[in-house]
């Protein structure tokens, strides 16, 4: 009958302090007893149990195979209380060799693969222990570690195993607690044995001349580290990150290349990664693939990457390094249970703990073996009083009534003690002879050394390191093998392309619908005055091609819209296309906002803080800010000017400090200031005057030279006239007045389009808006005086109209 309820019985607590003490309670055992390895034998306890299980059904590497479901139901029904479907997933994880540098689990069935494939249930895998997991329970007879009871008290369990195995170092551990993580790498055998050997015996050793020693950890799936500082932070701290990459290289062929991958990182899912690269390739993330295969077998992975002819290996493989799981952080985390709490240790707390492990291991085995042998030694130093007085015991006990009478009779008239009496009445005839007693006297002789031995090592720890020493270098030879993971001594940083792409000069245009694309300069020949030209672009309807200019493909691209807004791109994140190709749509490259275009665009290479940009706008407004101002730029744009209603940005230049400015207007005006009459703004300023024009009149060039500049001023018309007027005939006057005149505009020769700075060794590209463009030497065009209306530079059709020019300059 339930006890009734009464005030006696009632306690009253705090909810507060109830809680605080309830969670700690279960996140200590989550802690402890659940998701963190113990320092000593880098288990945790499912895994623990599992292999002493295993020990108990005599799962030997050399016994036959158990079932699965066998090995689970003794762990669960005797130590575990759990389900089965951990325990399981545990066994296959020890048994898999791209999870566990050294499988702890010898499996025969199937147990999953790197492509996330499931392992078979547990009633038809087969499971034994490996060679090594012997090596954990080595003496555990020899009451060499704590047991402690089971969770019904039925049966006693180890607390540790005596392993002499480095576990938690070769084979790593992963794990969440409460508040908590742990997340060590696994390492090699070999360098962690000499490890433990160095500091043994040179204990003073240093981080530093362990990590020559363990350069990194080794997965099972091989592969790259990239760069050696989050190693050595991690060793030092005990926390760091690293960078693995896969194995991959470009193979050649003679129409087309291939990238093959042979290792890839360390818990990547293989099918996973091809899927992630497929979407990459769907969604033109990545450009250039024609297929993908995965050629994997038994003897390792190999997945084919097949290219598409003239596409550029380098940065795809760059791109597939950057945008998929080929490279990884793992973030080391070496957190462990230490006497019963979590810490977080370094790599040579690591090592001296399963030092003092291994220590204690061999001090409670030799205590062990002390206590039998001076046992047995016991046992026969009574055997030896027995013989020498053979026929005086002999006649004692037939001459007893009982055994216990001989037993008796013997303690007392021999100086026995009851275990010597009772191994002499248990003793067979057979012992009697002469060879048994000459083995017998053997037996004690060892024996009587062997407790010497035992003595001696007890009292001399150093006999105890030799002997950690030894054991660990036959640990060494007999599982030692060669380093898998690489690591590379530059450092880990995110992927950039253009590491992998030539800086050639390109050719970027922009058509007037928002399409661009880039060219190599290579494709355009050189034409001489007054030729038809080469067609650049294909207009499609009402579209035509507004912008062009030149760049080096590591240049960082500056987008400056109408509107005074900039954007950022690297010249090779521009679509490449042949002279004859549309482009794409500039508006899957840049978030554009409604109704906003592109004005100008600018090639930089250097954010400067010693340089300048000069903005203009079509009414005649100039602005100067640092360059600077413009290093960081969102994706979603920045305000680079702002505009007025009714204005429009329509140049951006890059100075010095010193230059002077040439505004020229689509009327024909032009005019010449310093630049230092512009005073330095902010970003979101609006500038000041640069030139007052006439009604219906607007600037369309800006271009900016030295004060004491040889050369000449190249204009050009809609019409196809241009020519070249020495730099001299352009006075500087003061930065707001009305300028002088340029070119003549007539009908003839129509509207100016460009005004810029030429020399004789310059060339430029005309372009129509129906995608012709023309590639003309300078030196070719007339020089003539300012009032003038040029000469024809390029044949245009009725209704065709000049609408951009760029000067071609020639890389350094």
């Amino acid at each position: 009958m339930e006890r009734a309820i009464s005030k006696d019985n009632i306690r009253t607590v705090s909810i507060e302090d109830e809680v605080k003490r309830s969670y700690l309670e279960y996140s200590m055992s989550v802690i402890v007893g659940r998701a963190l390895p113990d320092i000593r034998d880098g288990l945790k306890p499912v895994h623990r149990r599992i292999l002493y299980s295993m020990y108990e059904l005599r799962n030997f590497p050399d016994r036959p195979y158990k079932k699965s479901a066998r090995v689970v139901g003794d762990v669960i029904g005797k130590y575990h209380p759990h389900g089965d479907a951990p325990v399981y997933d545990a066994i296959v994880r020890m048994a898999q060799d791209f999870s566990m540098r050294y499988p702890l689990v010898d499996g025969q069935g199937n147990f999953g693969s790197i492509d996330g494939d499931p392992p078979a249930a547990m009633r038809y895998t087969e499971v034994r222990m490996t060679p090594m997991a012997k090596d954990f329970l080595s003496d555990i007879e020899k009451e060499t570690v704590d047991f402690t009871p089971n969770y019904d008290g039925s049966l006693m369990e180890p607390v540790v195993l005596p392993t002499t195995i480095p576990n938690l170092l070769i084979n790593g551990s992963s794990g969440i607690a409460v508040g908590m993580a742990t997340n060590i790498p696994p390492h090699n055998i070999g360098e962690v044995c000499d490890a433990v050997i160095k500091l043994i015996d040179e204990p003073e050793t240093g981080i530093d001349e362990l990590i020559r020693i363990i350069p990194g950890p080794d997965f099972p799936t091989a592969g790259f580290i990239t760069g050696r500082e989050g190693i050595k932070e991690a060793y030092q701290t005990g926390k760091g990150i690293i960078r693995i990459r896969a194995n991959a290289f470009i193979e050649e062929g003679k129409k087309r290349d291939r990238i093959i991958i042979s290792e890839i990182p360390y818990q990547v899912n293989k099918t996973k990664l091809l899927e992630r690269i497929g979407e990459l390739v769907r969604d033109k993330k990545i450009e250039g693939i024609s297929d993908i295969r995965d050629e994997s077998n038994k003897e390792g992975i190999r997945i084919v990457i097949e290219l598409k002819k003239d596409a550029n290996s380098r940065v795809i493989m760059n791109r597939l390094y950057k945008f998929t799981q080929m490279e990884i952080s793992f973030g080391i985390i070496f957190l462990a249970i230490v006497n019963g709490r979590p810490e977080t240790l370094n790599l040579k707390e690591i090592i001296e703990q399963f030092i003092l492990h291994r220590r204690e291991v061999i001090r409670r085995r030799t205590l062990y073996d002390l206590k039998k042998a001076e046992q047995r030694a016991h046992i026969l130093e009574g055997l030896r009083k027995a013989l020498a007085a053979l026929d005086k015991v002999i006649k004692l006990i037939r001459g007893s009534s009982d055994p216990k009478e001989a037993k008796s009779r013997l303690i007392e008239e021999l100086d026995l003690t009851p275990a010597q009496a009772q191994a002499i009445l248990d003793m067979t005839l057979q012992r009697l002879t002469g060879l048994e007693r000459e083995k017998i006297e053997k037996e004690y002789q060892q024996l009587i050394k062997d407790i010497a031995k035992y003595k001696e090592i007890l009292s001399n720890p150093r006999l105890i390191l030799e002997i950690i020493k030894e054991e660990t270098e036959k640990i060494k030879e007999r599982y030692g093998d060669p380093r898998r993971t690489r690591i590379l001594d530059e450092e880990g940083r995110d992927i950039e392309a253009e590491d992998l792409i030539a800086n050639e000069e390109m050719v970027v245009t922009i058509s007037h619908r928002g399409y661009i694309k880039r060219t190599p300069v290579s494709l355009y020949r050189a034409q001489r005055r007054g030729g038809k030209g080469l067609i650049g672009a294909k207009a499609r309807g009402e579209d035509f091609i507004e912008h062009i200019f030149l760049a080096l493909s590591h240049d960082m691209l500056l987008f400056f819209t109408n509107m005074g807004r900039v954007y950022c791109k690297k010249v090779y994140e521009i679509p490449e296309g042949g002279r004859a190709s549309r482009g794409k749509a500039i508006i899957n490259l840049l978030n554009l906002r409604q109704a906003e275009r592109i004005a100008h665009v600018l090639p930089v290479r250097e954010f400067s803080e010693k340089r300048y940009l000069v903005m203009a706008t079509s009414n005649g407004i100039v602005k100067k800010s640092r360059l600077s101002l413009y290093s960081r730029i969102r994706s979603d744009g920045l305000q680079a000017v702002k505009i007025r209603e009714g204005d429009n940005l329509i140049g951006v230049q890059v100075i010095e400090g010193d230059e002077e400015i040439l505004l020229s207007t689509r009327y024909g005006k032009s005019i010449r200031f310093s630049s230092r009459e512009i005073n330095e703004t902010g970003r979101m300023s609006s500038g000041v005057i640069g030139i007052r024009m006439e009604q219906g009149d607007r600037v369309v060039s800006m271009e900016t030279v030295k004060a004491d500049e040889e050369g000449y001023i190249l204009t050009v018309t809609e019409n196809g006239y241009g020519k070249r007027t020495r730099l001299k005939e352009y006075r500087a006057q003061g930065r707001g007045g009305r300028g002088i005149l340029t070119v003549k505009t007539k009908d003839k020769n129509g509207a100016l389009v460009y005004s810029g700075y030429v020399k004789d060794g310059d060339q430029i590209m005309i372009i129509t808006d129906q995608g012709k463009i023309i590639r003309i030497n300078v030196k070719d065009i007339s020089i003539m005086g300012r009032n003038t209306q040029g000469v024809r530079l390029i044949q245009v059709n009725g209704g065709e109209k000049v609408v951009d020019v760029a000067k071609v300059v020639e890389e350094d």
